[in-house]
């Protein structure tokens, strides 16, 4: 079952579950399940506006049962090269006081937050682009920073060089962000710490029109979840041009996404009791230990001789 949250309401929609039944988790846990809320709001330079979005969609979130709420990249600080040309001067106390605050609302809805932000490291440092995990007491209990920047990021940001691995129920749950999407040893790696779901925070907005990463980026991550069998949340700005959120089941099929360039709420549920088409789940563990065949190859000359008949 699909909730689709906007500001002026809420769409009820019915979501049939994947076409072809096969492999659940593996894991094990409390009961396997966690309600997710992937959001979407025009991100700006302004952390004030971006913080009343964020509480604002927090409290729907809660209201709507959700137990974790997911930001996109640079939620609350604004994205530097798009939103900010420089981080000159940038108020670094006023966006602690807005982080306090949303850790604080955190705590009275009893409700976890990816909140997408930059974190400040010292003087004579670039900050990390990161995701703060506050966990249901309001507390900073984990920060992923972006690994893979981008030649603009790396004018900004410090590149990260951590995994980020936590449990919801039972649910193990692991964080990327953005042009990480384009390294696929990174999931693989989250898939070998055993995780089922990828929460990944993206700015991809105010692009061109005609820009090539509405097109890619979500069936990149189609790919990735296929690939290693978990589900993924994703979400992004929704100011213009953009892509919107998505939520993407461990077949690699989009179970149901927002509307772009609009604010909004995308609720889904992560079942780990749910089964689903895994292709490649049979050899996936050998072609992780660097086998890369189904089975030894055949011990023949014919075989070992490829220039002949």
């Amino acid at each position: 079952m699909k909730f689709l949250v906007i500001p002026i309401g809420i769409i009820l929609l019915l979501v049939p579950p994947s076409p072809v039944q096969a492999f659940p988790s593996q894991n094990a846990g409390v009961n396997g399940k966690i309600s997710v809320a992937s959001c979407q709001f025009p991100i700006s330079a302004n952390v004030g506006q971006n913080a009343a979005w964020i509480m604002q969609q927090m409290k729907a979130a809660a209201d709507s049962g959700a137990e974790i709420v997911h930001f996109p990249e640079c939620a609350l600080s604004g994205y530097p090269g798009v939103d900010l040309t420089s981080l000159e001067g940038f108020d670094w106390d006023n966006l602690r006081h807005y982080t306090e605050s949303i850790m604080d609302l955190a705590a009275e809805l009893k409700i976890r937050v990816l909140l997408g932000s930059m974190h400040w490291l010292g003087e004579g440092y670039k900050p990390m682009n990161c995701l703060y995990l506050i966990d249901t007491t309001g507390k900073i209990v984990d920060r992923y920073d972006k690994r893979f920047c981008t030649t603009g990021d790396l004018d900004f940001f410090s590149a990260g060089a951590h995994d980020v691995v936590f449990e919801i129920n039972g649910v193990r749950c692991g964080l990327l962000i953005c042009f990480d999407v384009r390294f696929p040893e990174l999931y693989r790696e989250y898939r070998k710490l055993n995780v089922d779901v990828i929460f990944q925070s993206f700015y991809n907005a105010r692009q061109k029109p005609g820009g090539i990463h509405p097109l890619i980026m979500p069936v990149t991550a189609q790919t990735r979840a296929a690939t290693n069998h978990f589900y993924m949340s994703l979400t992004n700005s929704s100011a213009p041009s953009s892509w919107p959120c998505h939520f993407i089941t461990p077949d690699g099929m989009i179970e149901s996404k927002l509307d772009r360039d609009e604010p909004g709420i995308l609720l889904s549920e992560v079942d780990l009791s749910q089964s689903y088409y895994d292709a490649s789940r049979e050899f996936r563990q050998r072609a992780m230990d660097g086998k890369l065949s189904s089975e030894e190859a055949p011990d023949h000359l014919k075989y070992l001789n490829r220039q002949g008949m």
